[in-house]
């Protein structure tokens, strides 16, 4: 085999064709990434593995296809999909693996257009995928979407299930997880689903989430090759106890804001949904939910709409976040009406300028 020079490293050297459309992608795609694809092409790997990127369930999903594929001993590609900046059906030459699994996220349209022999398997929970699936079962007669369990759930079972039946070199049984494993492992999973479902139904299932936010930097299998074994230490005890230490911290540090910064009173919609008081919060944006939710209450003991406003700028748009405390408030119907979204309780969108100074004209800041 002839090898190549590439950042340092000796590469297998591609065919002509291989060559062209991997030089043609590194402008737009990760080089470490359309290396890895390159090098699995020329060694003929027959498993490729995409998972959704920075998606938990998608990174939990991926653990449970490389511990199959490991035990198996299957040689195996696995790849975060972002649908920021995806890959297509040509970076990823499709036609060159045997089987494709498409982790917590459903076929793209260039695949589903695109005639090749690989057999492509994808799981997803999101109620946006159900309008997909007829059109895609005639094309695709492995498409798994549940929107009663999450994705990293269906994807634990699918692959334990598959292992159950089969033996090891040495004859032995073989399992995906051990049981100390298992039962950390399970927990979190059921938490994980918690949230992918909006259910919020399990005990300390905000500190549970506020814990897993500082892991999505480490959810890249490109950029972090210790990533499987991270996850397999994961355990919802610990988040829980760091989410509850961080929370604290952060509603320290709103309410510090909040003294420094006197909140106002912001007519919604011009008066139109009623007040509630507010606050500029730039360059504190990362606060914008505790800080919601205290003048949430500091609104509603004065009288006005339980809801609180912290607007910032974002990049060079002017947002606004409502947060409420109140069950019966829905702050969405104010989102809504200026094109943002979100719950009842949480929701944003963006202001212009000229509109903001309108709602806070008889009470500046």
């Amino acid at each position: 085999m002839i090898f190549r020079r590439v950042s340092g490293r000796f590469l297998p050297a591609f065919s002509t064709s291989y060559k062209l459309r991997f030089e043609a992608s590194r402008s737009f795609r990760s080089d470490a990434a359309l290396e890895a694809i390159a090098n699995a092409l020329e060694e003929k790997v027959p498993n490729l593995v995409l998972y959704n990127y920075p998606s938990f369930s998608g990174a939990f999903s991926t653990l449970f296809a490389h511990l199959y594929h490991s035990r198996l001993r299957l040689p195996c590609l696995i790849l975060p999909f972002s649908s920021v900046v995806p890959f297509s059906v040509e970076d990823l030459c499709l036609e060159g693996f045997e089987k494709c699994y498409l982790l917590d996220f459903v076929v793209p349209k260039d695949f589903a257009s695109t005639k090749q022999a690989c057999e492509i398997i994808c799981f997803d929970h999101r109620k946006s995928s159900v309008s997909k699936i007829g059109s895609l079962k005639k094309r695709f007669n492995k498409v798994n979407v549940d929107i009663e369990k999450s994705s990293s759930k269906a994807v634990y079972r699918y692959f334990s299930s598959k292992l159950t039946d089969q033996r090891s070199f040495e004859g032995e049984s073989l399992s995906l997880l051990s049981v100390e494993e298992q039962n950390r492992i399970e927990s979190v999973l059921d938490y994980i689903e918690d949230i992918d479902l909006r259910r919020w139904k399990l005990p300390d299932i905000k500190a549970f989430s506020y814990g897993l936010k500082d892991w999505r930097s480490r959810i890249n299998c490109i950029t972090n090759p210790y990533m499987y074994e991270q996850l397999l230490r994961i355990s919802s005890e610990d988040l829980i106890a760091y989410g509850n230490s961080h929370y604290q911290s952060r509603l320290s540090d709103a309410k510090k804001l909040l003294k420094l910064n006197k909140a106002f009173k912001i007519r919604l919609g011009r008066g139109l949904y009623g007040e509630c008081l507010g606050i500029r919060a730039d360059g504190n944006h990362q606060l914008s939910d505790e800080l919601g939710k205290l003048l949430s209450l500091q609104s509603a003991a004065s009288g006005l709409r339980p809801i609180g406003a912290v607007t910032f700028m974002q990049r060079n748009n002017l947002k606004m976040c409502l947060r409420s405390t109140d069950d019966t408030t829905d702050t969405s119907e104010v989102a809504k009406a200026y094109g943002g979204g979100g719950t009842c309780c949480s929701s944003s969108f963006i202001i212009r300028m000229d509109e903001y100074n309108q709602w806070i004209s008889d009470n500046p800041p």
